[in-house]
Order: structure tokens, then C-alpha cells, then sequence
């Protein structure tokens, strides 16, 4: 995928729509001229202002919402410079527009953050695909032996597993990229070359085709340049006087990092082991999970996390924004749908609903929802079955819906809030209009169509003012940091829960790192209490999860 398009415009005039004709008019007739007789205000040039305007309404509904009128009009585009100018719009709309539809402005990145990445970028530039330093790397890797000063260092991260899982694994593998100045590149399959546009400006983060570790997608524990299984077999060994010599080095290792790994796959959170593996030129990581708050324990890491991230818990919020933008043909169905059911109303309730195919409709889970959403006054009671309840509005007034965004996999929980709402009027008047954009009923992998829906409503429950989401759902975990909002997190399915009540706030908008190294590298001191900013997460309790204590 490249970041720029040949964009053609079709021979003739372009024809307008009514709508925007006439909005046209209405702002050359009345607004211009005002602007000619006043001119700007506070050193505003009036002709770039107009220029603009104008070009925002000859683009139409395609592109941006002329009806969204609760998210802030000063949004910023560039996302407190997290993002750069100079991409081709036309090739990627989600990148610039996207704030627009966002009724949480979010956090303000870090100026060092925002310094770090543009470094990051150069790297990008000056060692990925299509350099010289890549094609020289790529003869390294080939010759199987290590190199001892390389120009440029490599992290390859793996992808599988379900959406949420990818995105968080990405994230967080690109930090560690970020945080030892490698190249990060993505395995490209399983989508992500098709759901998210490329995130540095004039390069690529996916992996090219021709890579000479062609089974690469298939490592695993028996693989024999498993870092961990070097470390236990003592191929690999740290140390200042007994370590490894950089010339004994292998070419690349594979860090593994799944569900399953071993202690002395988590000794990749070490030091010692880190300064070991700064000598290895490629790095392969398999992880779907997000390793974030492991890095942080890291000393080495400790100083520069710091200064990249003063709030602990905006980590995800920034790198996600930063990385993850959709792809043109995912955006049309997140605008449309946006602009259908969600631009006018008052407020937007996400309710994420994870669900597995084989289990069956749950009325305690739904009674869950209820109790969680009228507790805390995130919806309206109804009435009972003989009371209609306050006056109606009259009809076309200016009272606005609260609308109510549902994902899930079946259409069972809809069906019955959405009754719920239509059946009996609400206690207070409030009118809430309540939708689901699909419902597949099983999660397909590899289906390209299955897997747009799924990025476009994990995008739309993230535009929402407030979210309820499933306990250890990696969903909702992407959807409450990108949105910046810490959810209302249901009950239902925790482990080792003795709580009564069907819902609390989540401490943090970060996602939990399910399966978290346990104790501290020298010393068995349990993880979630070597620095106050890692705790262990509610929903997973032998989790680690990133906390800002000023919250």
C-alpha cells in the first residue's frame, strides 16, 4: 500500500448535490460579504478561511459530516502533532477527518513523544524497504551470521488471532521498536494491509514480499531461534565477563511471547537480556497480546517512558491514534453509518457486547446491561407496562435522541434493549433510539468483509460519548483507547470475582497484558507492585495494566 494516489477527475463538470448547492449560496450570499466588509479577526486571512469552507462543502457527506454538530468545530486535524502533513488525503480520508467525528477531543501528546516519532519516521525513511541499508540488512539476514555494529535494526511483528488482538499487539510492539530505534514492519497478512492505511509519511510498515525467513509466520516454541530456547539451551548468554560476543551473535532471534511462553521467554523483559538482544540485528516477535506495561518494568526503558508519556494511561491513546487509520473502503462504512444513526444525536452509549458462538443468549447478562446502564444514569428507566410516561415532544422539536450503539455478534441483546426503548416510554421523557450496524453471529478469520465490519464498529463504539464494554475483551480494550474514555466495565464472566454489583469504572483507558510476566526480573516481587503505575488489571487479575495516579 502507498501513500499516495493518482486521483483523475472524470472529464466535465463535476455535478453538485441540491443540498450543497443551496448551502453554497446561503454562505456566498451572507457570509462573504460580511467577510469583505469586517475582514478577519485576530490576523485571520478571510480568503484562505473561505477557500476552505467552501472546499468542505463541495466534498460532501462522502467525506464530512456537515450535521455533526457535537463534536467541537476546532478539531484538531493533526491530533496535537501526533500526525504530520504531506499525505495524499484522497488516498487515505480517515487520517485528517477523523478528529471531526470524535465527541472526546482525547489527550494532548507529549512534545517529546511527539519529537520522537518524527525520529522514528526518519528511520523508517533512512532504513526500510527500498533503501539500500534494508537491501544490505536483507544480505546479513541471508548469510546467517550476526553482524557487529549494524547500520540499522530490524523488529518484525507476527499477526494473528482475532482484530483486537492484532491492534494491540501491533501497538505495543511498536513502541518497543520505538523505545530500542529499530525498523518496525508488519507481517501483512491477516488484513493489515488492507484495514489500516500506512502510518509513516513517504515509506512502508509492511514486511515486502521475498523476506528470507519464509517461514517466518510459523514460528513457534520448537522454533530453534526462539530467543527463549537459546537462553535455556546456553547458546545465548549475558554477562559482562561470561555473556555472549557480538560476533557469536545469531542473525536474527524470535522473541515469543504468546499465551504460552516460557520464564525464559519472559526474561525478554530483563535488562540484561535487553542489552543481549540490542547486538541482534532482526528481531521476529509473535505476541497478541499488549506487552506495554511490561516494557515499562524494564529499567533501562523507565527514564525515556517518562518523558514520552507523563500520563501512564494515555500510552494506547497516543500510539493508537498514531498508527491506526482506516483504510478508505472501512472509513465509507464508518461515516455512513456515523452520519445515519449517530451525528444528531444528544449523546452516543456504546455497549460492547462479547459474546462466543457457542454460548447461548444470556438474560442475566441483560439484566446486567440494564442494572450497569440506569445505575449509573448512562440511559434512562422505563416505565411500567400501563404508564405512557411524560408528555411527547411535539413532533419535529428540538429535543435530540440519545442514541445507543450495540456490537456484538448476535442480535439477540439488541432486539431486546432496542424493545425495551420502544415498548415502554422512559421515565424522565428522554427519547433513545437504538442500533446495531451487523450482527454475524460467528467471528469469521480471513474474511475480508467480516473483518471491515469489525474495524468500522470498533471505530464507531470509540466515537462514542460514554462505553460499556466486556470484561477481557481486547474489542473494547481498542475502542476505550482510542476514544480516550474509561468504560463502565460489566461484570459478567471475570475471574475469581466476588463483586454483587453488575458493573464498575475501569481504572485505566489502557488495555490489560493478559499474560504479564509474573515476578521482577532479580528478585520475586510480584509485578503489579514494582512500580505504581503497573497494577494488576480487574478484569484479569494476574494481568498488568498501565494506571496514571493523578486519576
Amino acid at each position: 500500500m502507498k501513500n499516495t494516489t493518482t486521483h483523475v477527475e472524470p472529464e466535465g463538470c463535476k455535478r453538485w448535490a441540491p443540498a450543497i448547492n443551496a448551502a453554497l449560496v446561503a454562505f456566498v450570499l451572507i457570509v462573504l460579504p460580511l467577510f469583505v466588509l469586517l475582514g478577519g479577526r485576530n490576523g485571520e486571512k478571510p480568503a484562505v478561511w473561505i477557500k476552505t469552507a467552501v472546499g468542505d462543502l463541495r466534498r460532501g457527506s462522502d467525506e464530512v459530516s456537515l450535521l455533526n454538530e457535537n463534536v467541537p468545530t476546532h478539531a484538531d486535524k493533526l491530533l496535537g502533532g501526533l500526525l504530520v502533513e504531506g499525505f495524499d488525503q484522497e488516498s487515505c480520508r480517515s487520517r485528517y477527518q477523523s478528529a471531526m467525528y470524535r465527541r472526546n477531543a482525547g489527550r494532548q501528546p507529549s512534545q517529546h513523544l511527539v519529537s520522537k516519532l518524527r525520529s522514528h519516521e526518519a528511520l523508517q525513511r533512512r532504513c526500510g524497504p527500498g533503501t539500500a541499508a534494508y537491501t544490505n540488512a536483507l544480505e546479513q539476514l541471508k548469510s546467517g551470521k550476526s553482524v557487529v555494529s549494524p547500520e540499522c535494526r530490524y523488529l518484525v511483528s507476527i499477526s494473528y488471532r482475532g482484530l483486537g488482538n492484532r491492534i494491540i499487539a501491533a501497538a505495543s510492539a511498536f513502541l518497543y521498536a520505538v523505545l530500542t530505534d529499530r525498523v518496525f514492519l508488519v507481517d501483512p497478512s491477516n488484513g493489515m494491509d488492507e484495514l489500516f492505511c500506512e502510518p509513516f509519511p513517504n515509506t512502508t510498515w509492511l514486511l515486502p514480499p521475498g523476506f528470507p525467513l519464509v517461514s517466518y509466520q510459523g514460528f513457534y516454541l520448537s522454533t530453534p531461534e526462539r530467543y527463549g530456547k537459546m537462553r535455556e539451551d546456553g547458546v545465548l548468554r549475558t554477562g559482562e565477563i561470561n555473556g555472549s560476543a557480538a560476533g557469536d551473535l545469531p542473525a536474527f532471534a524470535y522473541i515469543h511471547l504468546d499465551h504460552n511462553q516460557t520464564d525464559a521467554d519472559k526474561l525478554f523483559f530483563c535488562d540484561d537480556d535487553q542489552r543481549l538482544m540490542s547486538s541482534i540485528q532482526w528481531l521476529v516477535m509473535r505476541t497478541d497480546g499488549y506487552i506495554a506495561p511490561g516494557l515499562f518494568l524494564v529499567r533501562a526503558f523507565q527514564s525515556e517512558l517518562d518523558a514520552l508519556f507523563p500520563e501512564r494511561d494515555a500510552v494506547f491513546h497516543h500510539l493508537g491514534r498514531y498508527l491506526f487509520h482506516p483504510t478508505n473502503r472501512v472509513w465509507g462504512l464508518i461515516t455512513r453509518y456515523y452520519d445515519a444513526h449517530l451525528a444528531r444525536a444528544r449523546r452516543v452509549v456504546g455497549i460492547q457486547v462479547r459474546v462466543f458462538p457457542w454460548q447461548a443468549d444470556s438474560p442475566e447478562l441483560l439484566e446486567q446491561i440494564k442494572t450497569c446502564t440506569q445505575s449509573q444514569k448512562l440511559l434512562p428507566a422505563v416505565v411500567g407496562e400501563e404508564d405512557d410516561g411524560p408528555p411527547a415532544a411535539a413532533p419535529g422539536g428540538a429535543a435530540k435522541p440519545t442514541a445507543v450503539l450495540i456490537t456484538s455478534l448476535k442480535a439477540w441483546y439488541y432486539d431486546k434493549i432496542k424493545g425495551a426503548y420502544w415498548e415502554r416510554a422512559t421515565a424522565n421523557g428522554e427519547v433513545v433510539v437504538v442500533d446495531q450496524p451487523s450482527h454475524e453471529e460467528a467471528q469469521r478469520y480471513h474474511v475480508k468483509s467480516h473483518e471491515r465490519k469489525a474495524w468500522a464498529e470498533v471505530y464507531l463504539l470509540s466515537t462514542a460519548d460514554t462505553l460499556v464494554t466486556t470484561a477481557e475483551s481486547t474489542f473494547g480494550y481498542v475502542a476505550q483507547g482510542l476514544g480516550g474514555m474509561r468504560p463502565w466495565v460489566l461484570r459478567m464472566g471475570m475471574i475469581n470475582t466476588t463483586v454483587s454489583w453488575p458493573c464498575s469504572r475501569d481504572v485505566s483507558m489502557e488495555p490489560c497484558y493478559h499474560v504479564a510476566p509474573v515476578y521482577d526480573c532479580r528478585r520475586r516481587e510480584d509485578a503489579g507492585k514494582i512500580v505504581p503505575h503497573v497494577r494488576h488489571c480487574e478484569d484479569w487479575p494476574t494481568g498488568l495494566k498501565l494506571v496514571d495516579l493523578k486519576d
